[in-house]
């Protein structure tokens, strides 16, 4: 399992079945590069705090790869679960462009 360190800021409430859902989401969304990962860590914040917005829910993937500068992606939407599902879509995207290149040379 993927070591994932979640950070919220005090506007978001995450009780600890958000955090292991959020944490599983994760883990399983970027198992394929297990490997190459020492730990990802999230950033969760509300733009706008409790005030309603477009996209205002941010969030923020640092996935910290073995021996490598971290790859970090940034998403917003307009729900925290969005805003996940997009950043690990994005940050995969950017894993496989640089464990491509590094398996290339």
């Amino acid at each position: 399992m993927i070591n994932v360190q979640i950070n919220t800021d005090k506007s978001i409430e995450t009780e600890e079945r958000h955090q292991e859902y959020f944490s599983t989401q994760i883990s399983e969304g970027l198992a394929r590069f297990e490997s190459h990962l020492t730990r990802v860590e999230v950033h969760l914040k509300d733009e706008n705090g409790r005030k309603e917005g477009v996209d205002d829910k941010t969030c923020v993937l640092e996935a910290r790869l073995k021996g490598r500068q971290p790859i970090a992606v940034t998403s917003q939407e307009d729900s925290i679960q969005k805003a996940v599902a997009i950043a690990i879509d994005k940050v995969s995207a950017a894993i496989t462009t640089v464990i491509g290149k590094r398996e290339s040379h």
